[in-house]
């Protein structure tokens, strides 16, 4: 039996994860949303599967029922998770759990997808890092695991570029979603603060990330691997390398 190709996100049911699913299902894409929470929305080419991700136990198995159903050719590891804290603050179980939501999870989900990435010859990955991979105050636990997420994405080019699958990366920089505006509301003198220090004076979109991930996730661009689009706002100029 022949399996219906899908492209495979984490996180979608809201924010971010949510905006790269809405664009691909207007692409005419299939999409399967892997998440904790149900979305509060649909789409008829819309899939959804629950599972808590930093539960390597639970990803695994939910992992094997979606690659038992779909093909799928293009996967967008997009669940993430701050959890603020400097090193005087931060917790074993801050790093446990960050780390088990950006990279284990990751790293599972990849492996289940491999034999379908690698067998319609233009297999597309993309993993959500951030700015904070650059580094960033109070976030000691989050920016460790958001730069090793980098590090995983580059070496996985090298390795699966041979088999026609490109790997690749966005840093996100302040992006307005749900979550960030529970923090910083509108109108706030913090919010304003970091709209100021933002060279285009304006906070990100999920859209403006989802936009820049279809890029990577397209099969006409295969001569792009291993790379991090920063969708920042020129927030990391003089910080990012060349």
């Amino acid at each position: 039996m022949t399996l219906k190709e899908a492209t495979l996100v984490t996180g979608g049911s809201s924010g971010i994860g949510r905006a790269i699913c809405t664009m691909l299902l207007e692409a005419g894409r299939t999409v399967v949303n892997l998440d904790y929470v149900l979305p509060q929305w649909s789409h008829p080419n819309l899939v959804n599967f629950q599972a808590d991700l930093t539960d390597a136990a639970q990803t695994r198995e939910r992992a094997q029922e979606i690659v038992s159903q779909y093909a799928i050719t293009a996967l967008v590891n997009n669940a993430g998770a701050t959890r603020p804290g400097t090193i005087d603050t931060a917790t074993i179980d801050d790093l446990d759990y960050v780390v088990a939501l950006h990279l284990q999870a990751s790293l599972i989900l990849i492996q289940a997808c491999l034999p379908a990435l690698r067998a319609c010859g233009n297999g597309r990955i993309v993993n959500m890092s951030s700015r904070a991979a650059l580094g960033k105050p109070e976030r000691v636990v989050y920016s460790a695991t958001k730069a090793g997420l980098v590090g995983m994405t580059r070496t996985l080019a090298m390795e699966l570029g041979g088999d026609g699958i490109t790997v690749n990366a966005i840093g996100p920089g302040p992006i307005a979603t749900e979550l960030f505006r529970k923090s910083n509301p509108d109108g706030a003198p913090r919010t304003q603060k970091i709209i100021d220090s933002i060279i285009v004076k304006r906070l990100g979109t999920p859209e403006d990330v989802a936009r820049a991930t279809l890029f990577f996730l397209s099969p006409e661009n295969s001569f792009i691997t291993g790379q991090v689009l920063y969708v920042c706002g020129g927030v990391t100029l003089g910080t990012a390398t060349l």
